[in-house]
C-alpha cells in the first residue's frame, strides 16, 4: 500500500442508542470522532453512535411485519398482463 493516502485505522466503540449495546471493532473512524469516547474494561475507545444495529433492526430481532401482499400479482397482471 502507498504510504500517507490512507486513513487511520484503529479500534473504535460504536453504541446502538435504542438498545444501549456497545461493540468495539476496527474502523477508519477514528479521526472523525475524537470527541466523543467510552471507557471499556480500562481502555479508552472513540465512540461512534449508529442508528440500526443487528440489536434494534426489525429483520434480526424477529419483530418484523409483513405488509399485506395478497393480489400484487393479480394487480400487475391486470395492469400490465396481455391485453384482451
Amino acid at each position: 500500500m502507498r504510504q500517507g493516502i490512507h486513513p487511520p485505522y484503529g479500534p473504535v466503540a460504536f453504541r446502538d442508542p435504542a438498545t444501549g449495546r456497545v461493540f468495539v471493532t476496527g474502523s477508519t473512524l477514528v479521526s472523525r470522532n475524537a470527541d466523543k469516547t467510552i471507557d471499556i474494561d480500562g481502555t479508552t475507545y472513540p465512540l461512534v453512535d449508529v442508528d440500526i444495529t443487528s440489536d434494534s433492526h426489525p429483520f434480526w430481532t424477529g419483530t418484523a411485519r409483513t405488509l399485506d401482499s395478497e393480489g400484487r400479482v393479480e394487480k400487475f397482471q391486470r395492469r400490465y398482463g396481455p391485453k384482451a
